[in-house]
């Protein structure tokens, strides 16, 4: 299975990207894990609507560019369908034994994603109604990346 996720933006905080490397690390003998970043625009404190289409714009642009075709896209957005974990690794089970090999998990950056990048998703998936730091999403879609997977192999978690 090959993982990839397309994200908006660098990693700054360090506990992050030490919660990142370890599900990065429990995820070696699973699947084949790419993360691929993406320049995020510079915003404005005080961002108008025009402004913030323009840069939708930009970064969902660079994002359509490196994603494959035949890969099952999963946007993450707060208006999204909702799954338990277990109910999302049964919607990946069936997608790997329709032959599904290859899955790209979308993260927008601060001001979220283009309406191309939304309407080129096979699943537009939600973690909560709750407003996160899209560098924080990162670490938790792996986290649950992981959870799957551990589902799925009927393994038991490793905590």
């Amino acid at each position: 299975m090959n993982i990839n996720i397309v994200a908006v933006g660098k990693v700054k905080e360090k506990f992050l990207k030490d919660g990142i490397k370890e599900y990065e690390k429990r995820l070696i003998p699973y699947c084949r894990l790419n993360i691929i970043e993406v320049m995020e625009e510079i915003a404005p404190a005080e961002v108008t609507h025009g402004e913030r289409e323009a840069i939708l714009k930009k970064e969902g642009e660079r994002i359509l560019k490196i994603l494959k075709p035949q890969s099952f896209k999963v946007v993450l957005s707060i208006e999204g369908e909702r799954f338990t974990s277990e109910s999302m690794a049964e919607k990946i089970e069936k997608l790997m034994l329709s032959g599904i090999s290859d899955f790209s998990f979308i993260i927008g950056g601060s001001l979220g994603l283009s309406d191309e990048v939304k309407k080129s998703a096979d699943l537009i998936l939600s973690f909560s109604d709750f407003t996160f730091p899209h560098q924080l999403v990162r670490l938790i879609l792996l986290e649950q990346i992981y959870r799957w997977i551990k589902i799925i192999k009927k393994e038991p978690y490793h905590k």
